[in-house]
């Protein structure tokens, strides 16, 4: 008999644990996790059966192991009695999923990639502290004094030693002179990618893996001394069969592992600071992280770069700048093949020993160039740092390095040129109009047109009547940024790379203009992109719209007047228009309605069973009392509900 007993209360308890994590489920809206929903209801059931046989058997409902009410009011006891257990389970359920959520199940193969992906984050970051601490870097410096002013060349010594991904870090808030100091930025944008070169059996491996096939298939000759070697890839010189002189760029074994761990920690910290701190989410530093590891990714697969190199051929065709020709049948994600530029990189010229006048000719040249590109090819090198470009025997300007290409559409293009002419005109109301057809309006809506044109205004003044040594793009930027207004991304690399060439060029001359030979050369390059054919083509273009815009205008005015003739107009409104604005609110009210409800029905039960009054249903237990219970029952379980989506909600946030 014991057995048996034990045999129907195993089945009591499953068949109740079962039904309450299912109800609970359905009750909470949410996937809180079938084992824990089992598992707590119960040990809920366990824990409260005493008190449910002590509370039944004050109700006068049972008496020992036997029923002193029969018929269907014990069932009604019974089953409000399991309810207010229920009601326990949801409590504890919903207690657990605010303090500890639910996740859910994962699949081996993921389990196991993140915890590789772990432990290599875990061995990164034991890499980063110890380079920041063996440059001066180290918590345990802070505080102490004469450090401050080294820190900026420490910084720079351990973002070298850290790889490529902190060097393009640092290269990329090297230009944000509008969010860190001078002393700083100037220091930052002598970051370099030259790294220690791997050993040559090590490369030759590399790059016969890449072909497939031994060297001496490819290449009558590579040299194994490289030309040159930063921390993603290194370069050496090679001679084809043929005999043409080319370049061979190949990837470190381990570059792309060490990048993806770095781009790992990078979007995880960016996450943290967005979801933790005000300055993350006012810039944006998710989009930021991303863009930039986009940007990355994309460098470390040289197919992209043989096709930006292909595109600035093209569009580079008849011009001053050489670009390199790419072979690529030997090209491949990590291995670059292509024609070798020769000369000297323009970060290893002495500007000394040139001629003067030759070296304006070049930096003129090399201006001339790339602003036709920007301007009216409207594709252009967007990585013009003194690496960059080679000055060859003859004078000519060679571009390499083509990780990094911009692309600026004609609509933008056509406003481009319309600003560079307005600044070479010093026309500051000009520039002002320009400028707000340009940019993104900020999130009040309002610009001060006047304090904006007054802004632009000093920086045409001060760039026309006084030798300041500041670029006055980046100038333009920071007026926009105080105004709150953001200019589209590709004009601002457009900007961007103009700051660096400016750079680049005073290698060869340092008392370079680039901004007065640039705005001499804007009118010029408008009139080349509104050229009577291309005007003659827009206008076509636009008539046509306007015709086919007209020829449907008769049928338009017919149906408006129909409709209002019928009463049938209408107006629609596009508010909530969305099918998710509408869920929103729909969901919405529902919560509050659940809500109200809920703790409606708690104050009321809360009054019944204060009355205590009505028909006894036992000896112990009047009506009132009993219907209150029932009643606080269903309104405890809404408010429980509402409280369980309010915290999934908050959480997604």
């Amino acid at each position: 008999m014991d057995i048996w007993l034990w045999i129907w209360a195993a089945i009591v308890i499953a068949v109740f644990s079962l039904v309450a994590g299912w109800t609970s489920r359905r009750l909470l809206e949410t996937q809180v996790g079938w084992i824990r929903s089992v598992v707590v209801a119960g040990i809920v059931f366990l824990l409260l059966s005493p008190v449910a046989s002590w509370a039944l058997g004050e109700s006068g409902v049972i008496e020992g192991a036997h029923l002193v009410v029969e018929g269907p009011l014990a069932v009604v006891f019974l089953a409000l009695t399991l309810g207010w257990m229920f009601a326990v389970v949801v409590i504890v359920l919903v207690t657990l999923e605010f303090l500890w959520p639910t996740r859910p199940l994962v699949n081996p193969i993921t389990l196991v990639r993140d915890t590789f992906r772990r432990r290599d984050r875990a061995k990164r970051y034991a890499q980063i502290i110890a380079i920041a601490s063996r440059h001066g870097l180290g918590l345990y410096r802070r505080g102490r004094r004469g450090r401050r002013e080294d820190f900026p060349t420490a910084l720079v010594g351990a973002m070298n030693e850290a790889g490529v991904t902190f060097i393009k870090i640092g290269q990329i808030l090297s230009a944000r002179d509008d969010v860190l100091p001078p002393e700083l930025t100037a220091v930052l944008s002598t970051l370099q990618m030259e790294s220690t070169p791997i050993p040559w059996g090590e490369a030759k491996a590399a790059i016969e893996a890449q072909l497939g096939t031994p060297l001496a298939e490819a290449f009558a000759e590579v040299e194994e001394r490289p030309l040159a070697a930063a921390s993603v890839a290194q370069v050496h010189a090679a001679t084809l069969h043929g005999g043409e002189r080319v370049v061979v760029k190949i990837q470190r074994p381990r570059a792309r592992a060490q990048v993806a761990t770095d781009l790992d920690i990078v979007e995880r910290l960016a996450a943290d600071a967005e979801r933790h701190t005000q300055w993350g989410r006012d810039y944006g530093v998710v989009a930021l992280a991303g863009e930039f590891a986009r940007a990355l990714r994309e460098e470390l697969d040289y197919r992209v770069e043989a096709a930006n190199t292909e595109m600035l051929r093209g569009s580079a065709d008849g011009g001053g700048l050489r670009v390199p020709r790419v072979h690529e049948r030997f090209t491949t994600a990590q291995m670059l093949v292509q024609e070798r530029a020769e000369g000297v990189p323009f970060s290893r010229v002495d500007a000394s020993s040139l001629e003067q006048h030759r070296a304006r000719e070049v930096a003129d040249q090399v201006v001339e160039e790339v602003f036709h590109q920007i301007a009216v090819r409207g594709v252009f090198h967007a990585d013009l740092h003194p690496g960059n470009l080679v000055l060859d025997a003859d004078g000519g300007v060679t571009l390499i390095d083509f990780g990094s290409v911009g692309v600026l559409e004609k609509s933008l293009r056509r406003m481009l040129l319309p600003l560079l002419v307005a600044m070479a005109n010093e026309d500051d109301m000009a520039a002002t109009d320009v400028v707000l057809m340009l940019v993104a309006p900020p999130e009040t809506g309002v610009v001060d047109q006047a304090a904006l044109q007054h802004d632009i205004g000093v920086i045409l003044t001060r760039v026309h009547n006084t030798r300041v040594d500041e670029n006055v793009f980046r100038a333009l930027v920071d007026v926009l940024r105080r105004h709150r207004l953001a200019l589209p991304p590709s004009l601002l690399l457009v900007f961007r790379t103009l700051a660096s060439l400016e750079g680049s060029l005073r290698r060869l001359v340092p008392d370079y203009d680039m901004v007065s030979q640039a705005l001499r050369r804007a009118p010029r390059f408008a009139r080349e992109i509104g050229s009577p054919r291309s005007l003659a083509m827009t206008a076509q273009t636009q008539a046509a719209l306007i015709s086919e815009q007209l020829r449907l205008l008769p049928r338009r005015l017919g149906s408006l007047a129909q409709q209002l003739e019928d009463g049938t107009f209408r107006v629609n409104l596009r508010a909530f228009d969305d099918g998710d604005e509408r869920s929103w609110v729909e969901a919405l009210v529902g919560r509050l309605t659940t809500t109200l409800v809920g703790i409606a029905l708690v104050v009321v039960a809360v009054i019944l069973s204060i009355s205590g009054g009505g028909p006894q249903l036992t000896p112990e237990v009047p009506m009132f009392p009993f219907l209150g219970a029932v009643v606080g029952l269903g309104g405890l379980l809404l408010v429980l509900r509402s409280l369980r989506v309010a915290f999934a909600r908050r959480r997604r946030r």
